[in-house]
């Protein structure tokens, strides 16, 4: 894909950048992402991958959007309630770029992830996002990348601390089931547990952040690391995961 003017005026900040460049933005241009939510953490990192260049986004979720989402979900208003979140999505992202003249694909999927539509939604992405807010489906996105070798990018967060993880399932190293086996007991999301709006914010850009790091192969990705950070104090740390050998996604691997 060849760059034209518009593109070279959109994105000169990024091309002068030497990790970067026309070939660089190239690569985001090419690249296939999805993201599975459309939530707190879906909307930030959708926004950011859209403005930044990524060319090619599938957009996962089942959801309508209600009145307690417009505290975080930065592509809805008010006009949008009960409206589907990817249609929305969709919609606003596509404006943003229509605007400029620069073209992006986009396909949604109206649907609650699961073990039987997973392989059809997810198998043309190179990267999968995951901005899921429960424990099930988290590990079953885990699964799937580990077994056809997808690269994961994942975020959580929890009333005023958050987690980024990157992992590039093409090499081996450790997956979210080898500390996290079996999803916990009980419904932990925001509903039942609360959550800092802006907190939403700096997970889904740390994400995004993370996702054309590896896309472009430049600097230090959480491969295998989870970064940790409390959005009071803000701390930062990032912990190294190690593989487990009694995981089911390596036990005779």
């Amino acid at each position: 894909m060849e760059l034209n003017s518009i593109d070279l005026k959109k994105y000169s900040r990024q091309l002068i950048l030497k990790n970067i460049g026309v070939a660089g933005q190239k690569k985001i241009f090419e690249s296939k992402i999805l993201i599975i939510g459309a939530g707190g953490l879906g909307c930030p990192l959708m926004l950011y991958l859209s403005y930044s260049g990524v060319g090619n986004l599938g957009i996962v979720d089942h959801d309508k959007i209600e009145i307690s989402n417009l505290s975080r979900q930065v592509l809805f208003t008010k006009k949008d309630l009960g409206k589907l979140k990817v249609s929305v999505s969709k919609k606003f992202i596509k404006k943003i770029n229509k605007k400029i003249n620069v073209k992006i694909n986009i396909k949604t999927y109206a649907k609650k992830i699961n073990k039987e539509n997973i392989h059809d939604i997810a198998k043309n992405y190179d990267f999968i996002c995951d901005g899921t807010d429960n424990f099930k489906s988290r590990l079953l996105i885990n699964d799937y990348c580990v077994k056809n070798k997808k690269v994961l990018i994942s975020s959580a967060i929890s009333k005023y601390d958050g987690q980024v993880f990157n992992f590039d399932f093409r090499e081996e190293g450790p997956c979210l089931r080898c500390f996290m086996p079996k999803a916990p007991l009980g419904n932990q999301n925001c509903e039942s547990e609360g959550i800092m709006s802006t907190l939403a914010g700096i997970a889904g850009s740390l994400q995004a952040n993370e996702v054309i790091k590896s896309i472009l192969k430049i600097g230090k990705p959480l491969n295998g690391e989870i970064m940790i950070f409390n959005a009071l104090n803000l701390n930062f740390r990032k912990v190294r995961l190690k593989k487990n050998i009694n995981c089911k996604n390596h036990f005779n691997a």
